[in-house]
């Protein structure tokens, strides 16, 4: 049997770092599409210049760099126009950069992967923790390639990786790529551009405390009226004083709107995002900010709750919702105070490297949200006060099927694998341990070594020892006064004594007539 890999310690997972809701713009008139239209495209021009000129820094990026960069762009804008678009930059610099990374990592993983699988012999079988090899000689001749073509993808994500290199598109590649396959897509060239410029536009601004309203670029006030400054190219379009363009739409978030209004109306810092959605050609405003963590303890009891995600991809996240909303509901009111997870990641375990033909499989482990659920239910549950626990997710359903699916039976109720796992992830979430000590055999759990708790640790005292002597009888079926009876009827048979053993009495054993 090959080694156990090491478990990770179980950890509190972090409450969510800030909220957004969003909002519908209704009653624009054209003049303020219009504008919308003309500020997002020149500052999505602006944007794109800034990124273009970061990705060219590359490691050489410092705080003077970033300085020159906001200079430039302050004379197209404004000083808060450039600092949004510089830090959108950096963020989207930054996820490239942790893209890259997890790239590299799951190319490695299917590198070493086909190279143990080439290096068995053909047909050879695997074994519960390695593949085996490759079952015909035209498929280990087409992995070589495949793993020729790999080592190739690899040396030029490490070199990119070292150089700092990265390869953004500002509106997603996938968007780009679509433009090749209009007929697939079902789009229309125009469609398409619209779509592509839409995705390219820049209407964001962050907040600031202490401003009026949270925010001196686009500015909402607590009864809904919204506004924006215009950049210096485009002020002659204002139709409010300083430089402003007032839009004809209001604006009323339903969700967390008591929230925001307290925001706005301290002057805290609101982040705000407008957006075009071509699909179905409206207009909205995203209200984002920042929210203290949140303390939490980390104790509990797990419970499962199942939900169907077959469907489409709209009815498997509202299955997700529904499913964890009954689920903090039923543990705020059973008083629980934290929910244990696992902390499961895919990533480097739904390549085609690891699982060959197992395309079903695969679909099957990709189709999971684990990422989203649990980012659903870390923000569900902020709200309610109760703590996400993620532990490591190593073995939990082979131990808990091993050692809690059997115990926890029936017969008239047969306890699943699943539930089975929940145990061993309560268990690690509270710092116990899953496996149970194999019991002893019948005669051996009272009679001949004593009692022993099957919950005793290797490293604990006296584990194997007999329990400790009580005074009185031993069950409430012997009356008080038949302690000198008791005596005569001791046997006399020493289980588990050789044969060759010479029999002593014990003095304590004669009564009063023998002496």
């Amino acid at each position: 049997m090959g080694g156990l890999r090491d478990v990770a310690a179980p950890f509190v997972a972090p409450g969510p770092s800030g909220v957004a809701v969003r909002d519908r713009l209704k009653h624009l008139t054209p003049e303020d599409e219009h504008v919308l239209r003309l500020v997002g495209a020149h500052l999505g021009s602006l944007a794109s210049k800034d990124l273009k000129a970061r990705c060219m820094d590359g490691l050489d990026h410092s705080a003077d760099t970033w300085a020159a960069r906001k200079r430039e762009l302050t004379a197209s804008s404004s000083s808060r126009w450039a600092g949004s678009i510089t830090k959108a930059t950096h963020d989207q610099w930054a996820l490239a950069r942790r893209g890259q990374a997890a790239h590299e990592q799951s190319l490695e993983a299917g590198v070493l992967k086909i190279r143990h699988r080439l290096a068995l012999p053909v047909g050879e079988k695997g074994t519960k923790h390695a593949p085996g090899g490759y079952r015909s000689a035209r498929e280990w001749f087409t992995k070589s390639g495949r793993l020729h073509a790999l080592e190739d993808r690899l040396a030029t994500v490490r070199a990119d990786r070292k150089n700092g290199v990265v390869h953004v598109v500002r509106g997603g590649r996938r968007l780009a790529g679509t433009r090749h396959h209009l007929d697939q897509a079902q789009l229309t060239e125009a469609a398409w551009r619209t779509r592509w410029e839409a995705e390219r536009w820049f209407l964001s601004a962050d907040g600031e405390s202490g401003k009026r309203f949270g925010n001196e670029t686009i500015r909402i006030s607590p009864e809904g009226e919204v506004s924006l400054k215009l950049p210096a190219p485009l002020a002659d379009l204002a139709n409010a004083p300083h430089g402003r363009y007032a839009l004809a739409a209001t604006v009323r978030f339903a969700h967390r709107g008591l929230e925001w209004a307290d925001r706005v109306k301290a002057n805290r810092a609101v982040a705000y995002r407008i957006h075009y959605e071509t699909g179905r050609d409206r207009w909205y405003v995203t209200a984002s900010w920042q929210v203290p963590p949140t303390l939490t303890v980390p104790i509990g009891r797990p419970r499962r709750f199942d939900y169907d995600l077959s469907g489409s991809t709209h009815h498997r996240d509202a299955q997700v919702r529904h499913a964890l909303t009954r689920l903090l509901n039923w543990a705020k009111s059973c008083g629980v105070a934290a929910i244990a997870v696992e902390d499961l990641d895919f990533t480097a375990e739904k390549t085609r490297e690891k699982h060959g033909r197992r395309r079903r499989f695969r679909q099957l482990i990709s189709g999971m949200p684990t990422a989203r659920l649990r980012a659903r239910l870390t923000s569900m549950a902020d709200q309610t006060g109760i703590a996400i626990i993620a532990v490591d997710p190593a073995y939990t359903s082979k131990w808990g099927a091993q050692h809690w699916q059997q115990p926890l039976s029936t017969p008239t109720r047969k306890t699943s694998r699943h539930e089975a796992a929940s145990i061993a992830i309560g268990r690690r979430a509270q710092g116990h341990p899953i496996r149970r000590r194999t019991a002893p055999p019948r005669a051996h759990q009272s009679d001949v070594h004593g009692h022993r708790t099957v919950q005793a640790r290797p490293e604990t005292l006296g584990r194997e020892g007999p329990r400790p002597r009580i005074p009185g009888p031993r069950t409430r079926s012997v009356p008080p006064d038949a302690g000198r009876t008791r005596a005569t009827r001791t046997s006399t048979t020493v289980r588990g004594a050789r044969s060759d053993q010479e029999w002593v009495q014990h003095p304590l054993l004669l009564t009063e007539e023998e002496r």
